[in-house]
């Protein structure tokens, strides 16, 4: 899939990974980028630093209404859409503790968001005879998150839409690729607590990327029309146990859970 010369989408562009994506985007040569996010003066501000190739809109991301008239709106200004990347997500600690519908709106960010983009930009994208769609997930949808049932459950829904994506609309043009890291440097970390390593826990343990270098990583899925977007390497090969063993790795994930449970802090 060529950058060049497209419209693209981006949400949860307000910071991180979505800013760094939104920018890079036309450093890769695409025509017009809309920013979009729940903070409507953090996307304006993404807009901004682009220029006149780029716009801003408040969206959110569970609502379906409003994913579609942001296509519709889209379309009618710029005549086409390229490329959607769906990443908007925010990060909450817990598990049975929390209500179902602390639950449920997890998976409306994580996982119906997708869904939502998907609806709205695929049928257009084939008249036209492709496009692509980029899914922020993360490593917890292919491993899992110990601290937070929601995240793991919801990321892992994520993925499992994308690769049916995949599967089947791959021939009538469309590219999918899920962008699966660990800790990135990015307003969901939270800020560091007085005499603890922050609130990465678990995903920092392979080192902590900036925004920039994960979108390198997805502009070259992109190009390459690659699906599994990896930007910590060890990603692969925690994945490639958990298939070999999955008793064993489950036995592994508790062991890690007591280990990060009594670490000093650093």
């Amino acid at each position: 899939m060529e950058i060049k010369d497209t419209n693209v989408i981006v949400t949860g562009a307000g910071s991180g990974i979505g800013r760094a994506l939104a920018q890079g985007f036309i450093g890769q040569g695409a025509r017009h980028v809309v920013c979009t996010d729940l903070d409507g003066s953090s996307a304006a501000e993404t807009a901004a630093s682009i220029g006149d190739k780029a716009s801003s809109r408040v969206l959110d991301v569970a609502d379906a209404d409003q994913i579609d008239a942001l296509v519709k709106d889209t379309t009618n200004a710029l005549g086409s859409i390229e490329i959607f990347v769906s990443n908007a997500g925010y990060g909450r600690r817990g598990g049975l503790n929390l209500s179902t519908e602390d639950w449920k709106s997890m998976m409306e960010v994580h996982t119906w968001s997708h869904l939502n983009a998907a609806r709205a930009v695929i049928p257009s994208m084939i008249e036209r005879g492709g496009g692509y769609l980029l899914n922020t997930a993360s490593a917890a949808g292919l491993l899992t998150q110990i601290d937070s049932g929601p995240y793991a459950v919801s990321k892992h829904a994520a993925v499992a839409l994308s690769e049916w994506l995949s599967i089947n609309y791959k021939e009538q043009g469309i590219g999918v690729s899920v962008l699966c890291p660990q800790a990135v440097r990015t307003n969901i970390m939270g800020p560091p607590k007085p005499g603890k390593r922050g609130n990465t826990g678990q995903a920092s343990m392979d080192g902590i990327l900036e925004p920039e270098t994960v979108a390198d990583d997805c502009f070259r899925a992109i190009l390459e029309e690659r699906f599994l977007v990896l930007p910590h390497p060890e990603v692969a090969t925690y994945f490639k146990r958990k298939a070999d063993d999955y008793d064993r790795w489950l036995g592994g994930m508790r062991r890690f859970r007591d280990r990060l449970r009594n670490k000093q802090p650093a």
